[in-house]
């Protein structure tokens, strides 16, 4: 069994390994082109924002680096170093019954995991945010949204897993199905709740009030069928001046909701030509078609963690004693991350495809494709967005075609 152990060792490596190349290449490929202007940019970006932007990229690298490398230890040394085990029998101590045993170990573990990634989140906030003029939020509200986010996923997480457990219990032969059923359905019932309960206790939501920008929101949507219940704005100026606009809920719930800085800093008709790209997505079911790939890929990893789990394969790979259900499943989730790993590039490939396709959709609804890219534009410089990213980066981890290329094509529409 120590065979297979360290094949799966030098596998996730290996994995990591080739993650921090890939970050080498975009970081040297930035230092030697980060300073030129691309065409078409000129007017809203010179070198000296781009010699921000660079030193901006190469600090968030080295912080996402290092948390990387520690994180990476940690999960090393978690499950190859037998402390998996040593923990699964601590749970194991409190003598609880399956599913009150199974909540406490995986509830513990999130807590571990909010404390070691908080110095992270720290110093990324107040010393990098900062530095680069970023951040807006104080110490106060910061441990404020800490502790919410851990109260929220701690009863979310708490229910969600003690209901899992239950059905493992009850329905040994099925309960693969029955947990991905439970799942799905619960998932589809805080998209809904979402905008009502958990986003309003991060930020206070403002109707934006009825004047000539909202009614042509409202007409504009009305144009292609998405009938939007509520426009609001946030006050997202209280923790950065990052800006972005986004819809939120599904069915009857939809709003629209914008950051206050970013109605600060566009024009009208950029702000109408960002939405019409969210408009994009609905309209091209993106939204409906991720949802329907993660659920038939999660049914599929349910019932291969089911086929897995029965045979006590991992928990003798890995030497766990005593109740190796739990333990088990943290393995198998490891697992499934390296063996998701080369499907990163597609499922990006994917993304920009989307991203192209809202595009356009934008182009022919508002008329004014110039709109969206000098709104493309504006987004990339506040934001300090790498402009030269490294094409096989960009390939691998971008969700979004980059930027200088999106431009490109917005004003070959014209």
């Amino acid at each position: 069994m120590g065979t297979y152990r360290l094949a799966i060792l030098i596998c996730y490596l290996f994995v990591q390994g080739f993650e921090y190349w890939l970050r080498y290449i975009n970081l040297r490929y930035m230092r030697s082109h980060g300073t030129e202007v691309p065409a078409g940019f000129e007017g809203y970006v010179d070198r000296s924002v781009l010699e921000k932007t660079h030193a901006y990229s190469l600090a968030t690298s080295r912080l996402s680096l290092a948390e990387s490398i520690f994180s990476s230890g940690v999960m090393v040394v978690f499950l190859f170093g037998g402390l998996l085990d040593r923990y699964s029998g601590w749970t194991a101590s409190f003598g609880l019954s399956f599913v009150p045993a199974g909540v406490l170990f995986f509830l513990v573990l999130v807590f571990v995991n909010t404390l070691l990634s908080a110095p992270f989140s720290l110093y990324g906030t107040f010393r990098i945010e900062n530095r680069y003029g970023f951040n807006t939020m104080t110490p106060s509200l910061w441990v404020a949204d800490l502790l919410k986010s851990l109260f929220l996923s701690t009863a979310i997480l708490g229910i969600a897993l003690a209901a899992g457990l239950y059905i493992v219990r009850m329905s040994p032969g099925l309960w693969w199905l029955f947990a991905w059923g439970f799942f799905f359905v619960l998932s589809i019932f805080l998209m809904y709740i979402s905008p009502y309960v958990i986003e309003p206790l991060f930020n206070k939501f403002t109707p934006l009030g009825g004047g000539e920008l909202e009614t042509r929101i409202r007409e504009m949507m009305e144009r292609v069928g998405i009938h939007v219940k509520r426009v609001f704005t946030i006050d997202a100026s209280k923790r950065s001046t990052h800006t972005n606009a986004y819809f939120t809920g599904i069915g009857r719930t939809k709003r629209i909701v914008l950051f206050d800085t970013l109605i600060r800093m566009m024009e009208p008709e950029e702000i109408l030509a960002v939405l019409a790209h969210e408009a994009g997505h609905w309209k091209k079911k993106h939204v409906l078609k991720r949802i329907a790939v993660f659920e038939l890929l999660s049914l599929i990893g349910a019932y291969l963690a089911f086929r897995i789990l029965g045979t006590g394969f991992l928990a003798d790979v890995f030497a766990i004693r005593g109740e190796t259900f739990f333990a088990s499943l943290i393995i198998l989730g490891f697992l499934f991350g390296i063996a998701a790993f080369p499907f990163t590039p597609l499922s990006s490939f994917v993304s920009r495809r989307h991203e192209d396709e809202a595009d356009r959709f934008a182009s022919e609804l508002t008329g004014r494709p110039e709109s969206l890219a000098t709104s493309l534009i504006k987004l990339s410089k506040d934001n300090l967005s790498n402009l030269h990213p490294h094409p096989l980066y960009a390939k691998f981890y971008f969700s979004h075609p980059p930027v200088v290329e999106r431009v490109r094509k917005l004003r070959g529409l014209q």
